[in-house]
């Protein structure tokens, strides 16, 4: 386990996890904002490249599981990402669409932000999210992160929201 909250538990993937996650990541309305679902081997993909960032440096997206029932429900984690020539601690989600509105993304990110800045040292996280994706923007703003700047990255526009360390 890297992570608790009240309700969820982020921990390091395993290979096991191809299923649950490609509930999330294969929707293709939960994945409107990437250029298409991921197929179970780009899932396979995801998680083997997670366990190399482990591995690497320590970060990654981790699975996001519920508490009470220990079910994968989607990923949460940090991530090192190059932005605008600068190395930046990216704070990522997915959330399974049957449980979108129920806070759990935004208590996951909560928790990963504070994880960069107490645990890791950060004194900046920012999560990159296209202009049209409302929900995952909502998600940085009720955590107190603000749009700092619209970039093209990776083929297309995304704000740049940021918070720093008080």
């Amino acid at each position: 386990m890297i992570l608790e909250t009240e309700r969820l538990v982020l921990r390091e993937f395993a290979p096991g996890d191809t299923d649950a996650l490609l509930k999330v990541l294969g929707d293709p309305i939960a994945m409107q904002y990437y250029p298409a679902p991921f197929t179970r081997a780009e899932v396979d993909e995801w998680i083997a490249r997670n366990q190399a960032r482990y591995a690497e440096s320590g970060l990654g997206l981790w699975a996001m599981l519920l508490k009470s029932s220990g079910e994968l429900i989607g990923d949460c984690g940090c991530v090192m990402q190059e932005v605008d020539g600068r190395n930046e601690i990216e704070v990522g989600y997915h959330v399974r669409r049957d449980l979108w509105g129920s806070g759990y993304a935004t208590e996951a990110a909560r928790a990963c932000m504070d994880y960069a800045f107490a645990r890791l040292g950060a004194t900046r996280v920012i999560s990159m999210v296209r202009p049209e994706n409302v929900a995952s923007r909502r998600v940085a703003e009720k955590n107190g992160m603000f749009s700092e700047k619209i970039i093209f990255w990776r083929g297309y526009d995304h704000c740049v929201y940021a918070k720093h360390r008080i």
